[in-house]
């Protein structure tokens, strides 16, 4: 396969390479500020970057003071557009650059967008600081007080004035909002009602002067705007070679994306920086019409809507974030805190249940994976939380066919050491009798074979609990619910689900996080050995060597791989086509035939099993994805499954 068929092209799946740049400058000299703006898009264009944002009056530099009223320098910015026109038909770029502009007798502090030859428009600062270090007001008119749409270069009507906004041709996602500075820090941004009339990247012209703890407070303004706004936020800074008379400059530029930094060029850096990023306009799209905050929302002006020409380039991997594990933060703080925020989440549920019922007794089945294992560990300090006698959860072992001894003697020491009541109750006559009552053979390992087993255990929970005025606790996690790796009215049922909002990756980490964190000794030791268990229902014999002989992951696929479809296609609603090409881009270890396969089985399962989600057991929401039919996920039973195979056969 040559590159070309390797390459992508992003407008395919609602994506768009942009970067943000700091650009060396000198004060007031524009020839030179051109040579280097020039120079870094040059370098962006290679990397297959065709939208590029730079600061807030990058052609003059921002700290020209007075010297912006003088008619030479003026002239020479006119002159300079014309010249950036030219340059961005020859790199086929769209620039986005700061400059002031004389219009109708009034100086404005303007973006302006330049695009494969054409100065498509302007638009002027609103907001002008003018107090602390700022005197803006002594040079600059705010937009509010324009007296024209229009303004003249080179003989030419240019569109002028804040209600602009720029849509892409060809790239129905890609509509631009522009503000500079100072609008993003008022109370009411502009971006806000650009937003709320469908802008979806919402770009920031601004020479932020630096100063103790402004560069944390920058970037959460970025990040909390482009999380408000549904967008994709680009921000482009001065840098150091401002004038230092009064003020310094760090060229801290950044790009976000509905809350996320993507990526931000490195502080206090003389020569030109340059940060790229791929952002999702298809991804904002559909969060905003899944937010009916969003729709309800009432844009405060009309805007006049110019087109531009935008002609990305192929590229031949992704420029954004894209964690293999969605569920798992990559950091080990980040983890451990959200880590001890589910946990939290999964006790606090417990808790309130338990409180409601006035019930001082549990009934678990506990088998030694990883599943019953973490539902044990909530119910211990849920009762401990509550004050109650840990006796009072009945930890029910219940070995059958497929029990092998690691698990069993896991399951037996863990319930011991966390001081739980504990009973071992053999299913094997039960099921052989049941097996004799419907006709069933033995030796015939089929799903009645498994099943049966599944259902005996549940069986056996219930009439515990009702036996003690407790309640049964269940121990089945998102991903199989997702998978429908659960037997219905078997493990599928309970009278409260402590896990159903934990995804199988996550699991094994609340699990490790509890055997470091929240437990010592040898029940950690426990834990750990536990973490490295084969994940498994056990329903089958064990080999010749005694070792676990059904490995869930060998049936139905790799659940790293089923909880990152499942993210891509419950939370961000992707086409197979997309989920597709970010499990490439994420799990370049996986050849492309084994990822198709795996998605099918995850599409026709999720759909086959939504009867099994249409009626759960309560269970808290921890995450993002949930698959409650009482919260987040609404799915007929019986919805077909056809055009999302139909794409995948279409990609093999």
């Amino acid at each position: 396969m040559t590159a070309l068929e390797n390459s992508i092209n992003l407008a395919d799946y609602g994506m768009l390479r942009l970067g943000v740049v700091t650009p060396e400058l000198r004060v007031a000299d524009v020839e030179f500020n051109l040579e280097k703006i020039c120079k870094i898009a040059r370098q962006a264009g290679q990397q297959q970057c065709r939208l590029l944002v730079f600061p807030e009056l990058c052609l003059t530099g921002y700290t020209c003071a007075d010297l912006f009223f003088q008619q030479s320098l003026q002239a020479r910015v006119g002159l300079g557009l014309t010249e950036l026109a030219r340059f961005s038909a020859e790199e086929e770029l769209t620039l986005v650059v700061g400059a002031p502009l004389s219009v109708s007798g009034r100086l404005f502090n303007c973006a302006v967008l330049i695009a494969n030859g054409e100065i498509c428009g302007a638009v002027p600062k609103t907001f002008l600081p003018n107090s602390g270090e700022f005197y803006e007001q002594r040079w600059f008119c705010s937009a509010t007080e324009r007296s024209s749409n229009y303004f003249l270069l080179d003989n030419q009507q240019i569109p002028f004035g804040d209600d602009l906004l720029f849509r892409a041709a060809d790239y129905p996602e890609c509509l631009l909002g522009i503000e500079i500075c100072e609008d993003a820090w008022a109370v009411a941004p502009p971006s806000g009602s650009q937003a709320l009339v469908g802008a979806t990247l919402l770009l920031n012209l601004s020479a932020s002067p630096e100063i103790l703890g402004k560069e944390a407070y920058r970037r959460a303004l970025v990040s909390s705007q482009s999380a408000r706004c549904l967008a994709a936020y680009a921000y482009a800074s001065a840098g150091p070679n401002e004038s230092s008379t009064d003020l310094v400059f760090s060229g801290h530029s950044l790009i976000a994306e509905n809350g996320q930094i993507l990526v931000e060029t490195e502080r206090f850096q003389f020569d030109s920086q340059l940060a790229i990023a791929d952002v999702d306009l298809q991804r904002l799209i559909g969060e905003r019409q899944r937010n009916s905050s969003f729709a309800s929302g009432h844009p405060e002006h009309n805007f006049r809507i110019q087109p531009f020409c935008l002609t990305p380039s192929p590229v031949f991997e992704l420029r954004r974030p894209l964690a293999r594990t969605p569920f798992v933060p990559p950091d080990d703080a980040e983890r451990n805190a959200r880590c001890q925020e589910i946990f939290l989440l999964q006790t606090s549920g417990l808790v309130k249940r338990l409180r409601h019922t006035g019930s001082e007794k549990i009934v678990i089945g506990l088998s030694g994976g990883l599943d019953s294992t973490l539902a044990l560990l909530v119910t211990v300090k849920a009762f401990d939380r509550l004050g109650l006698d840990r006796r009072g959860i009945i930890a029910i072992t219940m070995p059958g066919f497929g029990t092998t001894e690691r698990t069993r003697s896991n399951a037996e020491g863990l319930a011991e050491l966390l001081g739980t009541e504990l009973r071992t109750i053999p299913i094997d006559a039960a099921v052989l009798q049941h097996f004799a009552d419907i006709g069933q053979d033995e030796t015939c390992h089929d799903i009645t074979y498994e099943n049966s087993q599944a259902r005996e255990r549940t069986q056996i929970l219930m009439d515990l609990a009702n036996q003690v005025g407790g309640l049964v606790i269940g121990t089945g996690d998102l991903s199989e619910l997702a998978l429908g790796w659960c037997t219905y009215n078997g493990d599928h049922m309970s009278m409260y689900g402590v896990n159903s909002g934990v995804p199988k990756t996550l699991v094994r980490y609340l699990v490790d996080w509890c055997a470091q964190v929240e437990f010592s000794g040898r029940t950690s030791q426990l834990l750990a050995d536990i973490c490295a268990t084969p994940v498994s229902p056990e329903l089958l014999p064990p080999d010749a060597d005694g070792n676990i002989g059904q490995l869930t992951e060998k049936l139905v696929g790799p659940y790293e791989l089923h909880d990152f479809f499942l993210y891509q296609v419950v939370r961000m609603h992707f086409a197979p086509k997309k989920v597709l090409l970010l499990a490439e881009q994420a799990f370049t270890d996986l050849p492309r035939e084994e990822l198709l396969h795996w998605l099918r089985q995850f599409y026709r399962r999720f759909f086959s099993q939504q009867f099994k989600r249409s009626c759960l057991p309560d269970g808290p929401k921890v995450g993002s994805v949930a698959l409650s039919p009482r919260g987040d996920w609404r799915m007929p039973s019986d919805a077909a499954v056809n055009l999302w195979l139909q794409q995948l056969e279409g990609l093999a």
